[in-house]
């Protein structure tokens, strides 16, 4: 039987929403402070060999950052377990926050490579732990589901990305123009400073939310058998990886090789788990149903982010190398052109909000499978601008930043359209008992998507500039193709979420 959870009394509201959601808002954000801000200077690092960075050649960095962001939303489904069946939600994010602040103290420490990725790892773990959590812990807050529901994730994504501009705007600066370590330092304050934010607060305004443990199953039938399947299922994941290592398909002991790897496991896990959940979940008819809905929008999720998670690999090398950086006389940090991300999703964020709860409140709801397929078909737009610029940077010149403005500001009307969208459908579609696991689910196909865009970043080395223009079309052409296809299913998919907006 599942613990029911109590609404704090006299929950005080701002702006028509739970303080709480506000507690949850500046947390999120100083860990994404955090997250972004190293992220926007990680690539810029790996590859320098002038400045005190790894001197790594573009494929081998650009592996590294792929299997680094891949393996922070990879850690997201380990996360979401741990928090239903051990920890709960609350106590996950706090040890989350303190484990992602020891991991950017260590990438402050100048040291050798070791040190280094030691730091990434511990980084990755703890954000695998906090940040399918804190999200889960926003769906609690309005079990009434609908658009209001929907308004508050749009809300908490500003949170993301207020977090996003700031760190990417300090962290850049820092790293770019003072020293690496200084940025990365700075990452570990603002992870900091969130940890204050949720001890000071979480108590008083969140009161039982996020402390929700599922019960131990006492069916030991099930639970033999459920290990059994785990046990199965690694080791077919283990005995295909040395297949491909043995037989030359895949060499392991390179980065790029060991990413490819991890695409295969990411991929194999992802439709592993739902496959498991679906078979052996003890679902009924509807619950499968919606099941298979969350599957199609993992899939399209991990195509939009291999596009949209190229802005801190192939566009900032494109920033970097082949963008005019002088403004005014001065010469802007090429990591700045990341906070256009940020910057758009602050202004659009409350205008989609608004148009959300105005069209249902009208009854002309825009489904959730048609806002994913209109965020593939931004996604492809945003990379016809960047084949237009790449055939203008092979002449020589240094192109406009209109361009990559452009470009930034039609992958982040498709990110609107997807990414808190699909926040708010998976907590609302996935059963109690699966719920931060599914959340977790959810930043899997984030991590699939991060790793395919760290190995499409390997192809931007100097020696291949004439690559450029046909590897931005083939993201356009997958986005335009795949938000199509997915505008033609729109209809039956929101059948099966069984009445659920």
């Amino acid at each position: 039987m599942e613990a029911t959870i109590e609404k704090p009394v006299n929950q005080p509201t701002f702006f028509g929403h739970p303080v709480g959601l506000f507690v949850l808002f500046f947390t999120e954000m100083w860990e994404r402070f955090s997250y972004y801000g190293m992220r926007a200077i990680l690539l810029l690092f790996l590859i320098d060999n002038v400045r005190g960075g790894m001197g790594l050649n573009e494929t081998e960095g650009a592996a590294i950052y792929g299997i680094y962001t891949a393996s922070v939303y990879l850690l997201s489904l380990p996360g979401g377990w741990i928090a239903d069946n051990v920890l709960g939600q609350r106590k996950s994010i706090w040890y989350g926050g303190w484990i992602i602040m020891l991991g950017h103290v260590i990438l402050a420490i100048p040291s050798g490579p070791g040190v280094f990725y030691l730091g990434l790892c511990t980084v990755a773990t703890g954000t695998g732990l906090l940040k399918p959590n804190i999200s889960s812990v926003v769906g609690e807050l309005y079990p009434e589901g609908g658009a209001r529901k929907d308004a508050a994730f749009s809300i908490f994504y500003m949170g993301i990305n207020l977090g996003s501009l700031l760190g990417i705007s300090i962290v850049g600066y820092l790293g770019q123009r003072v020293g690496w370590h200084y940025g990365f330092g700075a990452a570990a304050v603002a992870m900091a400073l969130g940890l204050v934010t949720f001890r000071l607060f979480g108590q008083r305004y969140l009161g039982d939310y996020g402390n929700y443990v599922a019960q131990p199953t006492t069916d030991t039938g099930k639970s033999s058998a459920g290990n059994r399947s785990l046990i199965g299922f690694l080791a077919v994941i283990v005995v295909l990886l040395a297949t491909l290592q043995f037989t030359g398909v895949l060499d392991m002991t390179t980065a790029q090789g060991l990413a490819q790897a991890m695409g295969a496991i990411i991929s194999l896990t992802a439709v592993g788990y739902f496959v498991y959940i679906l078979s052996a979940g003890g679902l009924d008819a509807v619950e499968k149903k919606r099941l298979v809905v969350l599957f199609t929008f993992f899939l399209a999720s991990a195509l939009f982010w291999a596009g949209n998670e190229q802005q801190g690999s192939s566009l900032q090398i494109f920033a970097d190398r082949y963008t005019d950086l002088n403004l005014l006389g001065w010469e802007v940090p090429s990591s700045w052109f990341q906070n256009l991300n940020s910057a758009f999703i602050l202004l659009f964020s409350p205008i989609l909000a608004s148009l959300w709860i105005f069209l249902a409140n009208r009854k002309a709801n825009f489904s959730v499978p048609a806002k994913f397929a209109t965020s593939l078909l931004f996604l492809g737009l945003g990379y016809v601008v960047m084949v237009i610029a790449s055939k203008l940077a092979l002449t020589g010149v240094r192109t406009s930043p209109l361009y990559l403005v452009f470009t930034y500001l039609f992958i982040t009307l498709g990110e609107l359209f997807l990414s808190p969208v699909g926040l708010s459908a998976f907590s609302k579609l996935a059963p109690k008992r699966y719920t931060s696991q599914l959340m977790g689910l959810w930043f899997v196909g984030t991590s699939l998507g991060n790793l395919i865009a760290g190995l499409f970043a390997g192809g931007f080395d100097e020696e291949n500039v004439h690559q450029m223009p046909a590897l931005f079309q083939s993201v356009a052409y997958f986005g335009l193709g795949a938000g199509f296809i997915l505008l033609l299913f729109a209809k039956p998919l929101k059948k099966w979420m069984g009445g659920i907006d």
